[in-house]
């Protein structure tokens, strides 16, 4: 791999590190700390969610305009100020402004970073995104760890390392990116009949793309959400539900090059592997149909994991192939943004087809939304 996409992944891991320190510990900040219903935790969240919709859209797009570099700058700055921010005021309800525009930042960030990693390493083709996806799961399970070690000290030192774990990325940034050359301007079309028809086909691909990919995320998210509950209400405890995730982080890491192997044996193009990815996610649901023990739910996480590792680094990969020259950053952005439009929607949803009709219906609507796609 070159030299630049090795500080982009190590970027990447600080940046994840650092916003996984905030994650879990949102709505418990809010509702123990602040005193705020769950409610308001909720809509909390929702803004933070939003906000990075936003930042995704401006990111993609600013990226095929001023280049990875400058968007990374940008992203990284503005986020730096939102935590300076939330380190200093994290009463109520400044923490609800600075959450929002924390989403913002980090937002802008993540869809330059894969269109970033395609342009650097364009020969490398789906393993720059491979490469991507291992060192931002890194940062989930470091950060995560971290974050509740910090936590039990004093929550102000929780917002005081995610400043500090961004300031590194910006850091890595600087030193690593600053003379990586911009994409060099898109070649231009003799006719603007030529213009228009990939366009159209590229549109309708992404279109596709995007609605598959949200739906998945959709369907992710309830096993932080409505799963989670779903195993108390079975008597699984909290320690058990926590070691799921465990596997998963660990299957990502150390699963990684089996797994790579067997793609590129089986799922020589982006297509077929999206396919077979989608097609896993729905056995990993199928399975839940029946589960009722902490082995029955590892199963499940473990074919879970093995979709989402298929699935999660050929998106930003198939976008990145599709999308015309010079419109690579948009694409980026647009999915970035439909994935986490679902994983705002997903526990709303979620949520209320579980309280009027139970799991097992949810899990029914899974499956077949996905067997639709």
């Amino acid at each position: 791999m070159p030299r630049a996409l090795w500080w982009l992944l190590v970027g990447m891991a600080l940046n994840v590190t650092g916003a996984s320190f905030l994650w879990p510990l949102n709505t418990i900040y809010l509702h123990e700390q602040l005193g705020q219903p769950l409610a308001v935790a909720g809509v909390v969240l929702m803004l933070n969610s939003g906000g990075s919709v936003i930042g995704s859209l401006a990111g993609g797009f600013l990226f095929d305009r001023i280049g990875g570099f400058r968007v990374l700058l940008a992203g990284a700055m503005l986020t730096i100020a939102a935590l300076g921010g939330l380190s200093v005021w994290h009463g109520w309800p400044h923490y609800a402004v600075f959450l929002a525009f924390v989403g913002v930042g980090s937002g802008v960030v993540f869809p330059a970073a894969s269109a970033y990693a395609g342009a650097i390493w364009p020969e490398g083709g789906r393993r720059a995104f491979n490469a991507l996806y291992v060192a931002q799961n890194i940062g989930v399970a470091v950060g995560s760890a971290l974050g509740g070690l910090v936590a039990s000290y004093s929550f102000s030192l929780v917002f005081f390392a995610n400043l500090l774990l961004y300031a590194a990325f910006l850091f890595t940034v600087v030193a690593g990116l600053r003379r990586v050359p911009l994409l060099p301007p898109p070649r231009k079309k003799r006719s603007g009949e030529a213009e228009r028809a990939p366009s159209r086909s590229a549109g309708w691909a992404l279109a596709l793309l995007c609605a598959g990919y949200g739906l998945c995320w959709l369907s992710y998210v309830q096993w932080s959400t409505t799963i989670a509950a779903y195993t108390r209400e079975l008597g699984i405890p909290v320690g058990q539900y926590s070691l799921l995730w465990t596997i998963n982080g660990a299957l990502i890491v150390l699963a990684q090059p089996l797994l790579s192997a067997v793609i590129r044996r089986f799922m020589p193009t982006l297509k077929r592997q999206i396919v077979i990815g989608f097609f896993i996610f729905a056995v990993s649901f199928a399975m839940l149909l029946g589960a009722h023990s902490f082995a029955e739910f590892a199963a499940s996480m473990i074919v879970l994991t093995i979709a989402e590792m298929i699935v999660w680094p050929a998106i930003p990969a198939a976008v990145n192939e599709w999308a015309p020259p010079g419109k690579a950053g948009f694409y980026q952005g647009i999915v970035n943004g439909t994935a986490t439009a679902g994983r705002m929607i997903g526990p709303v949803i979620g949520g209320s087809v579980a309280d009027l009709f139970g799991m097992k219906l949810l899990i029914i609507f899974r499956r077949f939304f996905q067997s639709i796609y």
